[in-house]
């Protein structure tokens, strides 16, 4: 009787110690010496420029713009002089629509453009800058499609990446 109930006990004690593996979670980021951290949402994210009839990019026409949002947190200014940042946004050009961001897919002749207010951002130059503030900052963009000037409008699927790089002053 006494090793029936040691194997029992035994038995019941093994069967919590035993895990299945349902799934897993993977944690990436990064540490970087700036004033400011990146929200995730922010780091890598996607822009639904939507679905653009073909006859509103005919002869270098345009989408309606869509905001573009880079969140800031934990903002400590105590190193900056200026209270300031810039963005510098590289992408692969167009070879379309000069200016544009280039994309890839089935839709042709058409680029990805983007802003800062109402001024057109150039890639590889930095933004003029925005003053940020101690605490949460959101930096805002625009970005729309353009349609090539004097080349006919492809329809289909399309995608554009680029990057962006914060320049603290």
């Amino acid at each position: 009787m006494k090793t029936v109930l040691l194997s029992i006990g035994l038995l019941a004690g093994s069967a919590s110690v035993a895990h299945a593996a349902d799934g897993t979670v993977t944690f990436v980021g990064s540490v970087h010496s700036g004033a400011c951290s990146i929200k995730p949402d922010s780091v890598d994210q996607t822009v639904n420029l939507g679905a653009i009839a073909k006859h509103q990019l005919e002869a270098g026409g345009k989408s309606e713009a869509r905001r573009v949002l880079i969140e800031l947190e934990g903002c400590d200014l105590s190193g900056l002089t200026d209270n300031t940042v810039t963005t510098t946004f590289t992408a692969t050009p167009s070879s379309a629509v000069p200016g544009a961001i280039g994309t890839v897919g089935g839709a042709g002749n058409v680029g990805i453009m983007m802003t800062h207010g109402s001024k057109p951002i150039e890639l590889g130059v930095a933004t003029t800058p925005q003053a940020i503030s101690t605490g949460n900052n959101t930096l805002e963009f625009g970005a729309y499609v353009q349609g090539a000037a004097t080349a006919p409008i492809v329809p289909g699927e399309f995608s554009a990446v680029t990057n962006f790089t914060l320049a603290y002053q």
